[in-house]
């Protein structure tokens, strides 16, 4: 008997016919052995459509009132998956993140998980109860509701698992694992058996929109084996979990992302303190940057370009009009239609050469890199955004991601 932990995105149960599937699906686990707790996202796309709605009522909706708002979707799907549970025979029960003893900061939209109290799931689980739980969402320690950005039920399902000293956390989704690279974009993409922590954390952040990046740094902390499987077949998926043999492989996979936006600052002084004193305001804001970039001092000033979220792009460039005058700045541009795409494997630690091929398939796929950020294990560029699809196959074939190794 196992204690398992299965979240179910929103593809997953986006019509009463699936949430019946679903149910099926956990049932027959149960049935096996298994202790359940399923965490669930909202049915389809209604996180969008109550954004959406959101925007219609209210031009700059408060973010409390949206995460009250965004809540409620995982609420409903939560409920009629119980039932559905019910209706074939076996105990369950819905929770919300706060009744899961999900415990998050004040950061409404984009809370971080400070605190787990899970005493009431095991609890249930104890009686033999299969528990839902409503993901994405959590509460703080004064009552109040948050939400856990997008992907967030990941992050829920993760640390759950942990809480709960889960056997193992499966990611049921809509495709059957992790694969080199976006099968929409390269129809020659492998399916990965195995995929390293490490290696997952930055696929996820550069855009692989299997798992919330939050999600794989939380199990990675945290030793928690992940499972990313369909929900639609019974094929093994892929395990994010360390190999011994992880390195042998160079270049794991291929990732990217459409929804980063650039800002440049133009004509910052070029004295100690200002960068600091930029990205600290940014940082107040809770804007996320990512690749950063800045060119050589000329008449003692310099440019400062950097990455963020399409999302956070105006709290970004509101922030910089704010201290534009104080940093010596003299205009702040955005540039919405650029994209990254990034090479990604633990070999690159021990093989030389990597970035050399990386740039010379995107040179002869006639792709312009504007901006370059690498770490030990991931090398990632900014380019235009019209440019992304060509970019991902280039580098795919330029390290033979097609080919079983």
């Amino acid at each position: 008997m196992a204690l398992v932990v299965q979240k179910y995105g929103g593809s997953s149960v986006a019509t009463p016919e699936l949430i019946r599937k679903v149910a099926a699906r956990v049932v027959a686990r149960h049935r096996a052995g298994d202790q359940m707790v399923v965490v669930i996202s909202a049915m389809g796309d209604t996180t969008d459509d109550l954004v959406t709605l959101a925007g219609r009522v209210s031009p700059k909706p408060v973010d409390r009132e949206m995460d009250m708002l965004l809540a409620s979707g995982e609420r409903i799907s939560m409920a009629l998956l119980a039932m559905a549970i019910q209706d074939l025979g076996p105990r369950a029960v819905s929770m919300t993140g706060a009744q899961s003893g999900i415990i998050t900061d004040a950061v409404h939209r984009n809370a971080r998980v400070v605190a787990l109290r899970p005493e009431r799931v095991l609890a249930e689980l104890g009686r033999g109860t299969i528990v839902v739980v409503a993901g994405f969402q959590g509460v703080t320690a004064d009552g109040e509701e948050t939400t856990l950005g997008r992907g967030g039920s990941n992050l829920t399902a993760v640390a759950l698992a942990h809480a709960l000293n889960a056997d193992v956390c499966e990611m049921n989704t809509d495709v059957d694992g992790i694969f080199t690279a976006d099968p929409r974009l390269v129809p020659e993409a492998r399916q990965l058996a195995f995929v390293s922590p490490d290696e997952m954390l930055e696929l996820a952040s550069s855009g692989a929109r299997v798992l919330q990046s939050r999600s794989v740094e939380f199990a990675r902390n945290y030793g928690v084996v992940i499972c990313v499987r369909s929900s639609f077949n019974q094929n093994p998926g892929t395990l994010i979990k360390e190999t011994a043999d992880m390195e042998k492989v160079v270049v794991r996979g291929i990732a990217h992302d459409v929804s980063d936006a650039k800002v440049t600052v133009r004509h910052v002084a070029d004295r100690p303190g200002i960068a600091a004193r930029l990205f600290g305001a940014l940082a107040e804001r809770n804007v996320n940057v990512d690749i950063i970039l800045q060119n050589t001092s000329e008449a003692g000033a310099v440019d400062v370009s950097f990455t963020v979220k399409e999302g956070d792009l105006g709290k970004a460039l509101e922030t910089c009009q704010a201290i534009r005058q104080e940093i010596g700045a003299t205009e702040v541009l955005a540039d919405s239609e650029v994209a990254k795409v990034a090479v990604v494997g633990i070999g690159m630690r021990s093989h030389p050469g990597v970035a050399a091929t990386a740039f010379a398939a995107l040179a002869d796929a006639g792709v312009n890199i504007e901006m370059i950020s690498t770490s030990e294990i991931k090398i990632a560029c900014v380019v235009r955004r019209a440019d992304v699809e060509r970019a991902v196959r280039a580098l795919h074939q330029a390290f033979h991601l097609d080919q079983a190794t």
